[in-house]
């Protein structure tokens, strides 16, 4: 089975959606996971701009690039340029690095409407990447 580390900052907002959207499209075929640097919490939007085309990351958790150390991976992929500069070498042997920076919703201000908005685009954005990054990289 085909493993994935998501990573970000801060594993709220724009990993979680990534982590999502990949278990949504690859179903059982590939075991996806999640993490930041720091750890932030599941952003509330992130979850509602997911649930508003019907995929469920409210039981996500938050989690550290550390706790998953111990796992093997075949890609790594950051999604913020922080967590690419940052991010652990213990991963580097094994894994394909792949890098696609998404700008982060949550760091915006605005109206609620303007914040939904933009984090539905940064939503499609990640869609975009993870059917481009399916169709080059995995053999469904």
């Amino acid at each position: 089975m085909t493993t994935i580390l998501i990573l970000c900052t801060g594993n709220s907002c724009r990993s979680q959606m990534a982590h999502g959207i990949l278990n949504h499209l690859t179903a059982d075929d590939v075991q996806v996971y999640s993490a930041g640097i720091i750890t932030h919490g599941v952003h509330p939007k992130a979850v509602a701009t997911l649930a508003a085309i019907g995929i469920d990351i409210s039981h996500h958790t938050s989690n550290k690039v550390e706790e998953y150390a111990h796992l093997s991976f075949d890609y790594v992929i950051t999604v913020c340029d922080h967590a690419q500069e940052h991010c652990p070498v213990f991963f580097s042997d094994t894994a394909v690095r792949i890098h696609q920076n998404f700008k982060d919703p949550s760091k915006l201000k605005g109206t609620e409407e303007e914040l939904l908005t933009a984090f539905a685009h940064t939503r499609d954005e990640i869609t975009a990447f993870c059917n481009t990054f399916i169709a080059s990289h995995l053999k469904l």
